[in-house]
């Protein structure tokens, strides 16, 4: 049996970067069996979090009925991805810790781990079972691995969100588009870019605000310069899904790569940037909105 919460959070000391890994069974409600062990590990952790949720349900291989692959439950998968950030970046301001960097990775229970994920984490906190029993998880050493047991938290049974079997639109769409200043990658923008790799096949384009259209914005001078904006997205984008290509392009005007590239047939928008999509839509019909709440 693993060990519980207040024990473990008793006997580990706070380090700099640790991990947090845990199974789903399901994503038909938030999952709030985590909220103790989110808030263990983020207590005990002083710059870094990673989350690791491990699922059948990301399997690429799973069949249409039983995945959770691209837009076939967007809604539940988002709200997964929102319940853990909010859930971590909550005890982080609490513990005043607002710099901490929290990531959270989906994974499919047939995908090795790379050790690239937790291998320079010195703890690494691992979730029980629903059944309260421990699972393999090769390559991490016994001193680092602390087991917590999950929250007594019963979540009512509630059908899952998913598109209508005649639906027109697609798992996947090749080539998906996004843009924003993505200014100190934040839990907001985290999920804004995780949800467009989601729904994403092969190639992620991602139209970054020009450093020459922030000259009038409020605080422009705390604002990070673009190319370390580019280079903190894109790492954060191989680290959620390295499979796919990412064109991260200097966004001079609205439209960006909207206007000129025929091949993108998605685009993925905030309720915040839904006007300057919609000028993008009118110079390419074929977009498919990708709305997160």
């Amino acid at each position: 049996m693993p060990i519980g919460y207040e024990t473990a959070a008793d006997t580990v000391e706070p380090v700099d970067k640790s991990v947090l890994i845990a199974k789903l069974d399901t994503i038909d409600t938030a999952p709030q069996f985590l909220s103790e062990p989110i808030s263990a590990a983020a207590t005990k952790t002083l710059s870094q979090l990673r989350i690791i949720l491990i699922s059948s349900l990301f399997n690429s291989d799973s069949d249409e009925q039983h995945s959770a692959l691209g837009t076939s439950r967007w809604d539940d998968v988002q709200r997964t991805l929102t319940y853990v950030y909010v859930q971590a970046t909550k005890v982080a301001q609490e513990m005043d810790r607002i710099l901490m960097d929290v990531d959270v990775l989906l994974k499919g229970e047939n995908e090795a781990l790379p050790e690239s994920l937790y291998m320079h984490a010195q703890s690494v906190f691992l979730v029980s079972t629903a059944e309260g029993e421990r699972f393999d998880v090769p390559s991490i050493p016994t001193s680092k691995a602390i087991w917590l047991a999950r929250s007594q938290i019963h979540s009512p049974e509630v059908p899952p969100l998913r598109l209508p079997s005649d639906s027109f639109i697609p798992r996947l769409f090749p080539v998906v588009a996004l843009g924003g200043t993505f200014d100190h990658l934040h839990a907001g923008h985290k999920i804004l870019l995780s949800m467009a790799a989601w729904i994403t096949q092969e190639k992620l384009i991602i139209g970054m605000t020009d450093d020459s259209l922030l000259q009038k914005k409020a605080n422009k001078d705390v604002i990070q310069p673009l190319p370390e904006r580019i280079s903190c997205t894109h790492k954060f984008l191989e680290l959620f899904k390295p499979s796919l290509a990412y064109d991260l392009v200097p966004l001079t005007e609205v439209a960006g790569p909207t206007g000129w590239d025929p091949n993108i047939q998605a685009l993925v928008v905030s309720k915040e940037t839904i006007s300057g999509a919609e000028a993008s839509a009118s110079l390419q019909l074929t977009v498919f909105f990708a709305f997160l709440a």
